[in-house]
């Protein structure tokens, strides 16, 4: 409560800035034209830090006038039926607007049903959200939704397996086959000057230019966090302290094991062109080697230190660093190269070895799209690819109280940069075409990864480096020092993923469409037989988020 108050207080002594706040939806299928105009050649813009604010493109683009290319026209709109048939086709379902505020209410719903092979499977959402902003220079947001689901048969051996479901929080169980489960968002934010914003926040963050981000996604679930950012002459900086949550132990009072994730990004845009980011964060347990509580260590809160040696220089530190690169570069008007790479640990003697050390945990992006593609208004192509060593974002537990990997790259059962873990390659295709209020799009992912031994119980007996939350010191001794833990080592397992939606808009102030969608999987274990699946859904949604059942 005293550092809520002190930053309550330091808000209030700033002079008012000229911008409204509302973060861009980190889900941008529906927005290309906003991400167009981030990723152009005319305008220097920070793309690798989300979600995007409105103030980021007061000198870009109107974001007014993006919206309005979506409009419906409704006929004499002084008539009430006009204003409901208005409310749900082109603007918020309820909305309350003065000089100086604004107040918008809408449903937050997903209902679909479909099939996978003989195995019925549904969705059922009902929410809300609330935003709206106060002055020029506050902006809240928050949603709630209650969900009941039966998922295809990959996604719900993913919850069974994690007791959760992918990036949307514990999953309960729902009668026979289903899940029940609660997820909520929120934020508030503040510009107290025209360089700096601070939020308050309970939701996600992306740090990257690609489809994955290998330094922080939003695959995991909502966690609460405070960010500043501080943007001036070509740099953007920022510090986020977040408190992660595992849960594959409780501790003595029944509680769930935390830690705390602070990140510093600084990003400097070289030219109108050319972005590169320093990524420095570090994972640190909130509980001592018995399990009593340990607090945010106050050596990681100021912003600007280098957050390596901070944890370095003291001492037999449990915590866990990792250092992050992030670049891009436009080409021609609307293409962007870009990449990764994320550094967990490195002795260099043995990198340039190349003899598969346990200890070289590094992970790899290189990525091209591009907006109007060939000159075609409205088309999108992306090709990513990817690379995450064996034991990457893992890390030891240090003592006896504090669960299992309490200080690994993850959060809440689930990893904070790839999906799949670690130990992996993996290439992503993406085409979209958007037509007016018309959304197609297809998706390839094709990739391998070393899996784990597990027994009859599914409990780990040779740990390969695929799941972060196995403890690296107990990596499968395949040589001497600790070498020969090359890419794919372990039980080889492939995944391909072929994803096809075609959707309607119809309503974009919230991103709700009608859709349908046919994905086919095919899974293959070294030795074992294979599964292909066939995943045929169609229904009705908000998609202000993105889900990840690519695995």
């Amino acid at each position: 409560m005293k550092k809520l108050l002190v930053l309550a207080l330091l808000f209030g002594t700033f002079v008012f800035a000229k911008a409204q706040e509302l973060q861009i939806p980190l889900n941008d299928d529906y927005d290309l034209g906003v991400s167009r105009a981030a990723y152009s050649s005319d305008y220097i813009f920070h793309t690798s830090m989300r979600a995007w604010s409105e103030f980021q493109f007061k000198d870009v683009t109107n974001l007014d006038s993006l919206n309005n290319l979506y409009r419906i026209k409704i006929n004499r709109e002084g008539k009430f039926s006009n204003y409901i048939l208005n409310s749900i086709l082109n603007d918020d379902f309820v909305r309350v607007k003065g000089d100086e505020y604004y107040v918008a209410v809408n449903p937050f719903i997903d209902f679909e049903v479909g099939k996978d092979g003989s195995r019925s499977i549904w969705v059922n959402t009902r929410g809300v959200e609330i935003k709206g902003t106060i002055g020029k220079n506050f902006a809240f947001y928050s949603n709630i939704r209650e969900n009941q689901a039966v998922f295809p048969e990959h996604v719900e051996e993913y919850c069974a397996q994690n007791n959760v479901v992918p990036g949307q929080g514990l999953a309960n169980r729902f009668r026979t086959n289903g899940r029940d489960f609660t997820n909520a968002a929120a934020y508030i934010t503040y510009r107290p000057a025209k360089w700096l914003n601070a939020t308050l926040g309970y939701g996600k963050n992306f740090v990257g230019d690609g489809y994955r981000s290998l330094l922080l996604s939003d695959n995991a679930s909502n966690y609460p966090y405070i960010k500043a950012t501080a943007e001036f002459w070509r740099i953007q900086y920022t510090c986020i302290y977040a408190q992660m949550t595992d849960r594959h132990k409780t501790l003595l009072d029944r509680t769930y094991p935390r830690k705390w994730a602070v990140i510093h990004y600084f990003d400097i845009a070289v030219s109108k062109r050319f972005n590169i980011g320093f990524f420095d964060a570090v994972m640190a347990k909130a509980q001592d080697s018995m399990g009593n509580g340990r607090g945010l260590d106050f050596q990681y809160v100021n912003p600007l230190i280098f957050l390596r040696s901070a944890e370095y220089y003291s001492g037999s530190s449990p915590d866990n660093a990792v250092l992050g690169l992030n670049a891009s570069f436009i080409v021609g008007k609307h293409t962007t190269i870009y990449g990764q790479f994320v550094l967990d640990e490195m002795t260099f003697k043995k990198f340039f070895a190349f003899n598969g050390y346990a200890g070289n945990k590094q992970a790899y992006q290189l990525g091209v799209k591009s907006y109007d593609c060939f000159g075609v208004e409205g088309l999108f192509l992306q090709l990513e690819g990817n690379i995450v060593r064996p034991y990457m974002y893992s890390h030891t537990p240090q003592g006896t109280g504090c669960g299992v990997g309490e200080d690994n790259w993850a959060h809440y059962n689930e990893p904070l940069a790839h999906p799949w873990g670690a130990n992996l390659w993996e290439m992503v295709f993406r085409g979209q075409y958007n037509w007016k209020r018309m959304y197609f799009q297809y998706k390839l992912n094709f990739g391998q990864y070393g899996d784990d031994v597990r027994d009859a119980n599914g409990n780990v007996i040779e740990n390969y480096g695929h799941n972060v939350y196995n403890d690296y010191n107990t990596a499968v001794d395949l040589g001497p020092d600790q070498e020969g833990h090359y890419l794919l080592t372990g039980v080889k397992t492939t995944v391909m993923m072929n994803d096809f939606v075609v959707s309607y808009l119809v309503n974009p102030s919230y991103n709700l469409n009608v859709f349908a969608g046919l994905t086919q999987r095919h899974f293959e274990v070294e030795n074992a037989d294979s599964k292909n699946n066939f995943i045929f859904s169609f229904g009705i949604r908000t998609s202000l988020d993105r889900k990840y059942y690519d695995f």
